[in-house]
């Protein structure tokens, strides 16, 4: 039990049959007839002179010992030498054709995976690591590749065995019968394996993704591990899932490696009672020396292809397994589901909630029967202790969530019957962790609108106190962020996400504000593209700053899912109520009046 720990399925995984993945698999196929004629055709070549060259073996023996001309036994040396370079050609050029195949089908494979993934609404990435998305995109997808080399390896040793088996029965029906007896062993024997075989390798491939995952983890993490001295937990932590996965793999090495011996020893039977009977046999003149010769010749290329089958059977089996969890990830149910596909280009942003419900899960609800109404251009900034909701009412309105209950309205519409791409493209949105991908400044800023040209953007850039936040930059708008924006400044990160956004020219403004303090001379330049947003869109703020919050037009307090209060900041001091006690507790630093008196305080202290 304690080897399988943390193992168990993700939420979407599905079971699926192998009849239906193999429906599934041959939707790959269809774009490629042309490769899979090829391959086929080359495969029963391949076969076919396979099972010639024993055939032209035994026919060599017995044109020697029945004393034929030279020159016939050297006819049948030229065919063997034939049958042996077709068998090569044939074989080289399936290889060829199976590459191509292959490597296409897996990166069509991990195309859809990945687009069913980015498409999946945030619930889902909520409940399931990223790490183990990964390994379903990666790993998975190299086990379907092999699954396609072992169906042309299978077909091409089912001609075999049928040409064999037609050959033999023509020399003696007897021996064919007993070679034919232990065909029921081997049935067993991968039968038995089958079952196991998908069960350790399911379990294989989740212990890869586990570690797949953690090492996603700990590098992201790297930076808190440093700063909290962890590095030691970080490597104990991986050591534990590694040597985890080392046990599984070692269990799932056992099986696949028992297979050929129980099934060698079982062809070993079927060979030796050939070789025993068929003496007798040959002796007593019931056969031929020639046919007895073809049938030791033969028999041990009869089984391989048999015990070859049973053998890739069990690694078919991972790779079933593999297919069957990638087809689980683009399966995936999406939460988030529209209605229709209406156009949203003239979406102007009025937004109207009526009695909406929304819950995380069945036992977290954050909002019930809320209803807010935001006037097209209006700024409304969302105020709250933690968990009051104000995060939720954003990502509802981004529809990043789907919500369970009641009607959100944008232009009057319901917000489920818009095309969601075109919807989100109407939409601006700035997280509070600022995400920058690694490039230039430029290109996280065009990030908004693919389009805009280098001069759009340096008009944008140079509209934020005439460009000076450039100058503070070492390559101005072509210097590299790095990694997630590491580069930079957390309050130039949020200046470039503000810029993204402004040269997106969103209908919609969304903005969960950073809590982090910055310095004076960014805050500045942050307000001054914030106001430029503010004018030319509705805002949705989820605000952490003062001069965010008295720069709305309207201020809602949140708690607990509920509107307690609403107005702009000078009625709500002057109600003395719960955003009174939340300026007191969280704003009141921030504003000048504060600072200045803070510093008389401590001028006064040094004297």
């Amino acid at each position: 039990m304690m080897l399988m720990s943390g193992l168990d399925a993700d939420r979407y995984d599905r079971t699926y049959t192998d009849a239906y993945l193999y429906k599934r698999m041959a939707q790959y196929l269809k774009p490629h007839r042309g490769k899979v004629i090829m391959i086929v055709l080359m495969s029963l070549l391949t076969a076919v002179a396979l099972a010639m060259i024993p055939i032209l073996t035994s026919e060599v023996a017995g044109l020697l010992e029945a004393g034929a001309p030279m020159a016939w036994v050297g006819y049948v040396l030229l065919a063997l030498l034939g049958a042996a370079g077709a068998r090569y050609a044939a074989n080289w050029a399936r290889r060829r054709a199976m590459t191509r195949l292959v490597g296409e089908m897996t990166a069509q494979m991990r195309k859809d995976a990945v687009s069913a993934s980015v498409n999946l609404d945030m619930a889902f990435f909520d409940q399931n690591k990223s790490g183990k998305i990964l390994s379903r995109i990666t790993s998975d997808t190299e086990e379907f590749g092999q699954t396609l080399v072992l169906v042309s390896d299978l077909v091409g040793f089912l001609v075999q065995v049928f040409i064999l088996l037609a050959v033999l029965a023509g020399q003696s029906v007897f021996l064919t019968v007993v070679m034919l007896a232990f065909i029921p062993l081997f049935l067993a024997a991968a039968a038995y394996f089958r079952k196991l075989a998908r069960d350790v390798t399911r379990q294989a491939s989740r212990a890869l993704a586990v570690v797949n995952d953690n090492i996603q983890e700990s590098v992201s993490g790297v930076s808190v591990a440093k700063n909290f001295r962890r590095e030691s937990m970080i490597y104990g932590e991986f050591v534990e899932i590694n040597d985890q996965s080392y046990d599984v793999n070692l269990k799932k090495g056992f099986v696949l490696a028992v297979i050929f011996p129980v099934l060698n020893a079982i062809a070993g039977l079927a060979i030796g009672a050939i070789l025993y009977l068929g003496a007798i046999n040959a002796v007593n003149g019931t056969i031929s020396v020639e046919a007895w010769f073809l049938f030791m010749l033969s028999v041990d290329r009869f089984w391989f292809p048999f015990i070859n089958m049973a053998a890739f059977w069990s690694q078919f089996q991972q790779a079933m397994s593999s297919i069957e969890r990638i087809f689980a990830l683009i399966d995936a149910d999406n939460t988030v589901l529209q209605v229709a596909s209406d156009d949203a280009d003239t979406v102007k942003g009025q937004i109207r909630f009526e009695n909406v419900g929304f819950g995380y899960n069945d036992n977290m609800r954050v909002l019930e029967e809320f209803n807010l109404e935001i006037a097209r251009g209006e700024s409304v900034a969302f105020v709250g202790h933690t968990g009051a909701g104000k995060s939720t009412i954003a990502k509802l309105i981004a529809r990043f969530y789907e919500f369970q209950d009641g009607r959100i309205l944008i232009d009057g519409k319901d917000i489920r019957s818009f095309d969601i791409h075109d919807y989100r493209d109407r939409l601006g949105l700035v997280p509070q962790l600022a995400f920058l991908f690694n490039g230039t400044v430029m290109d996280n800023v065009r990030y908004g609108r693919p389009d805009a040209t280098d001069e759009d953007i340096i008009d944008i850039a140079h509209s934020i106190g005439d460009g000076e936040w450039i100058d503070t930059l070492p390559d101005g708008l072509q210097t590299n962020v790095g990694e997630r924006g590491s580069r930079l400044s957390m309050g130039q990160r949020q200046l470039v996400s503000l810029l993204r956004v402004l040269v997106q020219r969103p209908a919609i403004f969304i903005l969960d504000e950073a809590t982090a303090s910055i310095d004076p001379f960014t805050e500045t330049q942050i307000q001054e593209a914030l106001d430029q947003i503010l004018r030319q869109s509705t805002s949705i703020l989820i605000a952490h700053r003062l001069s965010t919050v008295r720069s709305a037009d309207r201020i809602i307090v949140l708690d607990h899912g509920k509107i307690i209060e609403e107005g702009n900041h000078e009625s709500l001091m002057k109600a003395g109520g719960h955003y009174a006690d939340l300026y007191n507790t969280y704003f009141r630093h921030q504003s000048l009046s504060y600072i200045e008196n803070a510093k008389s305080l401590m001028t006064e202290a040094a004297k």
